[in-house]
């Protein structure tokens, strides 16, 4: 299987930073490859079932979703033009016909699937209450929801709050508001630190390596603040403060 990750990845312009800012990311969230087959495992695609992921950006998760099955049907839904396009690059190198990707908001897709993926997407659909209620619409009956979102993992800082929200809740609450909105937890665990960092660390590499290349260029002296800046929010607000979790859900 083809990994879109430090060995592999798209094929950017060189003098465009932009570019290159998730070309070093597996995906756009804290998962490593063992923790992500173990989620498709809880999920327990059916043979010939359909798998939705909102707010899929490349899709990476839902090319194994559907490359795993016998055979699964995908759609992947987002707003990102380029991102799209990554994934039916990715679809098309691998050979896997039976996916599709569909700009579109998230908040406005109607159709039903067997198995619904939305990790770090609930803001889309109005919050994670509001996106839980939507999300048991799309999600047909005996069917499981792969749905993932941000915690607190010990009282937040004035600091952290400011950056993400007064909205993240502390990981019992989350848990009780996923039962309160009807479904059972099948499945939960969590990212742990080095997923994290690793999340972080590629979020950056593409456009660090730009800069190694480029540090004369008029737009370097931006981007390195930016990257800087993050690196320092990283390791001074939330580094081991904010967690995300995963929950295979049924109801």
């Amino acid at each position: 299987m083809t990994i879109i990750g430090w060995h592999t990845r798209p094929v950017l312009p060189v003098d465009d930073p932009a570019s290159h800012r998730y070309a070093r990311m597996r995906w756009n969230t804290p998962l490593s490859e063992e923790h992500a087959d173990l989620l498709l495992g809880r999920l327990d695609i059916p043979a010939g079932g359909s798998v939705l992921d909102l707010g899929c950006g490349w899709g990476e998760l839902l090319l194994r979703a559907v490359a795993g099955g016998d055979p699964a049907l995908g759609v992947g839904v987002d707003t990102d033009a380029d991102a799209l396009d990554r994934g039916r690059r990715a679809a098309k190198e691998r050979g896997i016909g039976q996916v599709s990707f569909v700009r579109q908001a998230a908040a406005t897709w109607r159709q039903p699937a067997d198995r619904v993926i939305c990790l770090g997407s609930a803001h889309a659909l109005g919050g994670a209450a509001a996106g839980l209620a939507v999300l048991a619409d799309l999600v047909r009956p005996g069917g499981r929801l792969l749905f993932g979102d941000g915690f607190w993992e010990r009282t937040p800082s004035a600091e952290a709050v400011e950056i993400f929200g007064a909205d993240v809740l502390s990981l019992p609450d989350l848990v009780e508001l996923i039962r309160g909105t009807g479904w059972r937890v099948l499945h939960l665990s969590t990212t742990d630190q080095r997923e994290w960092d690793d999340f972080e660390s590629t979020w950056r590499a593409g456009r660090e390596e730009w800069l190694l290349a480029h540090p004369d260029d008029p737009r370097a002296a931006g981007v390195r603040e930016e990257l800087d800046a993050r690196l320092r929010e990283y390791v001074t607000v939330y580094r081991g403060l904010l967690g995300l979790g995963y929950f295979v859900l049924g109801r």
